[in-house]
């Protein structure tokens, strides 16, 4: 039996091979709207509120993160996987919605269900 047909909680995004890796479909459900990513073939969903001022942070630049050793050499890490609010500039991890610099502050982050070729975000 299909786990789409026993939860009214997922609503449909669009087909997986229409997401390429590195694109986005923000979509609205449950009366919220929510930024679907393909980081490297994993999908992922955060709201698209930013705790911040309310911002579509969703919409904002998907990037990296610098990063370095005690050393000092500079490094460019996690590309595509870090999410810009496009108001302001707070940077969220798209996987987990955690705001890089502030523990307390985040963005939703909702399970995300492939089947039969299908994107779905429970909500």
């Amino acid at each position: 039996m299909s786990t789409i047909q026993d939860d009214d909680r997922l609503h449909y995004v669009t087909r997986a091979a229409d997401l390429k890796p590195g694109d986005r479909a923000v979509i609205e459900c449950a009366g919220r709207e929510v930024g679907v990513f393909n980081v490297d073939g994993t999908f992922y969903a955060v709201g698209n509120y930013c705790p911040h001022m309310g911002g579509p942070c969703a919409e904002g630049l998907v990037t990296g993160m610098f990063d370095a050793d005690e050393a000092g050499n500079v490094s460019f890490e996690r590309d595509g996987e870090i999410l810009c609010c496009p108001w302001h500039g707070w940077q969220f991890d798209i996987e987990t919605g955690d705001h890089l610099g502030h523990s307390k502050k985040r963005l939703l982050a909702f399970d995300v269900v492939l089947e039969d070729g299908d994107v779905y975000v429970r909500v």
